[in-house]
């Protein structure tokens, strides 16, 4: 089955600037930025070292503020939000995967899954609960005791994406996401993102420099000196596990319920 149109907006961004200025130099690096993303999308970044693309990430999650436009993540305007708001808005709503796992040396794997969860006051319990079942999601659930030292670098990426989907996120940003893995464990890594998006209708916004990453997305974007010139969609990209559609409606109702909660 391919070829589905998801109408549902998760992001939303018009005209977005950031600009990074010294006293003696100031850089574009993003010029009017605007693009649209729709729930149960895959969306890879891709382009030159220094074109925007980490930038265009971190101001899309609200990781960094712009300098001008607006970004909405269904239907909130998150550009508008201090500091605080947006915390607790990426807490709640937003996923993230980065190159270097970023996991807590003395937690082990099933802590480091649960420490959202428990950050955002849900009970040891439940916590616990939703942390072994998307460990075992992501084929982690016999290693669940182990510390990211007794893990692979691969291991370590599953809890990391773990991680970042136990809170039931809008999206998920993944910087990078195999960027620090041998050919074999990204393309494993890979397998996984793309399972997560068919079958689970998890939506995806990744940047990558690994082009043959970037071809097995459901749509491309291409970037150039903090623009955005071309927008491609792989025609080819399938949805192979029928649910992925009316999962991504539903985690999309999902969230939007928990937000205005």
């Amino acid at each position: 089955m391919g070829g589905i149109d998801i109408p549902e907006t998760i992001i939303k961004a018009e005209g977005v600037l950031k600009v990074y200025e010294t006293e003696e130099l100031k850089v574009n690096a993003l010029n009017s930025i605007s693009l649209e993303l729709q729930a149960g999308e895959m969306v890879s970044v891709v382009g030159p070292s220094g074109c925007g693309k980490t930038t265009l990430l971190n101001c899309l999650s609200g990781l960094d503020s712009v300098n001008a436009g607006t970004i909405k993540i269904a239907g909130e305007d998150i550009s508008k939000m201090d500091d605080t708001r947006k915390s607790a808005y990426r807490a709640r709503s937003i996923g993230f995967v980065f190159q270097f796992y970023n996991l807590l040396p003395v937690l082990n794997a099933q802590e480091n899954v649960e420490l959202p969860l428990l950050l955002a006051r849900v009970k040891p319990e439940e916590a616990r609960k939703r942390a072994l079942a998307v460990l075992e999601q992501v084929g982690l659930a016999d290693w669940r005791c182990h510390m990211p030292s007794e893990l692979s670098g691969g291991q370590r990426q599953r809890v990391t994406i773990a991680r970042a989907l136990v809170n039931k996120p809008a999206i998920v940003f993944a910087d990078e996401p195999t960027g620090d893995l041998d050919s074999k464990t990204s393309r494993e890594i890979m397998d996984l993102l793309l399972d997560l998006n068919r079958c689970e209708g998890t939506t995806f916004m990744i940047v990558t420099h690994d082009n043959e990453l970037a071809d097995r997305t459901r749509r491309k974007i291409f970037m150039k000196d903090g623009m955005i010139v071309e927008d491609k969609r792989n025609q080819d990209y399938d949805f192979t596990c029928p649910a992925a559609f009316s999962d991504a409606r539903l985690a999309q109702k999902d969230f939007v319920s928990r937000k205005k909660a």
